[in-house]
């Protein structure tokens, strides 16, 4: 499977964007889904998953209450909706896919299909 990124850009704080990632060559109907992100000088994060049933999302607790995790099976497409954004969002966004058990749902060592990155700039 591969994912393609995208929706980033630069936006002010309080603002919001919505990321998109696309799968092409399969699809990722059977795997957990998820978004890290890596801010400059930073290890890359977990920010937010899905659970392929897509009745479980797990989010960091920076992010809770403002970013909502989804995916929609008949486009084949994940979206991370960001809203409230603040400066401290700022990073490369990257969307993955694997199949993670329960107790590493955050660790990016459990996925195994990933997006190139799409760039998320939040000016203060």
């Amino acid at each position: 499977v591969q994912l393609q990124a995208s929706g980033g850009g630069l936006v002010q704080a309080g603002g919001s964007l919505r990321l998109s990632c696309a799968a092409s060559g399969g699809t990722f109907r059977s795997y957990t889904i998820a978004w890290f992100r890596q801010a400059p000088g930073k290890e890359r994060e977990f920010v937010a998953t899905i659970n392929r049933n897509n009745n479980n999302a797990y989010y960091t607790d920076s992010v809770k209450g403002r970013f909502t995790i989804s995916r929609d099976i008949r486009e084949n497409t994940m979206y991370l909706q960001m809203n409230s954004l603040k400066p401290e969002d700022t990073a490369v966004y990257y969307c993955a896919a694997g199949r993670p058990i329960l107790s590493s749902l955050s660790d990016r060592n459990a996925y195994y299909h990933w997006g190139q990155g799409t760039l998320v700039t939040v000016s203060s």
